[in-house]
């Protein structure tokens, strides 16, 4: 439901902008503006998934060599002592836990394209269970089919969880981040790739913690506390690494290493179904129309979401929000610098490409190595796109009840975005 007053309110607010401007400022091109965003933005949905149907059915095709080959089973059997204390609702061994790790992995490893068909089948996999698990409850409680579909049609709590993890989008080589920054002629490219990590890996632990306390999740446990201290051992281990090499190479190493990474995946899930004696290319190409299937699921629920961002954005709601903001920040008597480059930070959950044009937008405007500009690159790294994995991950196993997800992801945001401002005085104020 939230979603849907979400929906809602980006109509309503961007229709009572409109009216406004129109009658007191006589701006006759906003209504223009707005209906053609929401034929452009429908395009846009449908061009990301006709884009998504070549790799989602890669990756299908390959994960299902996987599980037939075993190594699924066992990537899942190796991680139930930590997964089955972070998803407690899922079972030991679950084939979701060896599809998210391969998920939070190519994430890690800035690799989008691989991870979202990863995390749809991490999905897929949840949704087959929560169905067990609504049969069950239908004999046993007598349900009707209505109310069984009410409960397929509702998020279960790993499927939050898992989520959450996604939108707090913990990349350790933001590689794309400074790829730009080197285009708009930064000095140093990679002087914000310490605070990103930091950032990001502050709004993973803080929407951990946020889900937790929806889900009464105890996390005080020694699996659970050794995962996040790892988890902090390793991301001091790359930010020493990075010290201790120049930007051309740190850029090589990270996109070498995380290719190398992804291709043996590819090759030891071959080599798996190859010992299981698994007909390689039949489980590939059935997986695969899998991948199709999915692809065309998710784009009523992406055109939904992106034109009523579409037409938010074009009725220039996104101004009144950031003058409003700066206008608080001010008459609280506090440093508003931040505040040009919150644009950046809002969009971000809404639309990934808005807010990548937000932040080569802010380095235009205001230079690389400013202030402004490099915050904007810090925003952009701390978080994902809440409400795009939102629609593509719960539209495409029909999930249209999601209980506590937004607000857990939208307080995942924030703590990014907050962390990300006071990292940036820390290093560049």
């Amino acid at each position: 439901m939230v979603l849907n007053y979400i929906w809602i309110a980006f109509f309503l607010i961007a229709f009572a902008i409109a009216v406004f401007k129109l009658a007191v400022l006589g701006d006759t091109s906003v209504f223009p503006a707005i209906i053609d965003s929401t034929f452009a933005s429908a395009k846009t949905a449908f061009e990301i998934s006709l884009g998504l149907t070549g790799v989602l059915s890669l990756w299908m095709g390959i994960m299902q060599i996987g599980e037939k080959g075993g190594l699924v089973n066992a990537f899942s059997r190796l991680l139930s002592p930590l997964f089955t204390r972070l998803f407690p609702d899922l079972p030991k061994g679950h084939p979701a836990y060896g599809h998210m790790f391969m998920n939070i992995s190519a994430n890690m490893l800035g690799l989008d394209n691989a991870a979202t068909p990863l995390g749809l089948k991490a999905m897929e996999s949840m949704q087959e269970y929560n169905k067990e698990l609504n049969e069950k409850k239908r004999k046993e409680q007598n349900l009707s089919n209505e109310e069984v579909e009410q409960l397929n049609a509702t998020a279960s709590n790993p499927m939050i969880m898992f989520l959450v993890l996604n939108t707090s989008g913990l990349t350790l080589i933001p590689v794309s981040i400074l790829v730009y920054r080197a285009q708009m002629g930064a000095a140093q490219p990679t002087d914000i790739f310490i605070p990103i990590l930091l950032a990001t890996t502050i709004a993973t632990l803080g929407g951990i913690i946020v889900t937790s306390i929806y889900q009464k999740i105890n996390l005080l446990n020694k699996a659970l506390m050794g995962a996040m201290l790892g988890m902090c051992l390793l991301i001091s281990l790359v930010v020493w690494a990075s010290t201790q090499v120049e930007r051309d190479t740190m850029n090589l190493w990270s996109t070498t290493i995380a290719n190398v990474i992804l291709f043996l995946i590819i090759i030891g899930f071959i080599v798996a179904g190859v010992r299981k004696k698994v007909n390689v290319y039949e489980a590939f190409v059935e997986g695969a129309k899998g991948g199709f299937e999915t692809a065309v699921r998710i784009i009523p629920y992406l055109v939904a979401i992106l034109v009523a961002i579409g037409v938010f954005r074009a009725s220039g709601a996104m101004e009144v929000i950031i003058s409003g903001a700066e206008w608080i920040v001010r008459s609280l008597g506090l440093n508003a610098d931040f505040v040009a480059a919150l644009p950046t930070a809002i969009m971000k959950p809404l639309s990934g490409s808005g807010a990548r044009g937000m932040m080569v937008d802010a380095m235009s405007t205001y230079g690389a190595d400013s202030f402004v500009g490099r915050l904007s690159c810090i925003f952009q790294g701390a978080t994902d796109t809440t409400f795009y994995i939102l629609a593509v991950y719960f539209g495409s196993v029909g999930i249209r009840h999601t209980r506590h997800a937004v607000s857990a992801g939208l307080i995942t945001d924030l703590i990014g975005v907050i962390a990300a401002i006071i990292i940036a005085y820390v290093f560049f104020y």
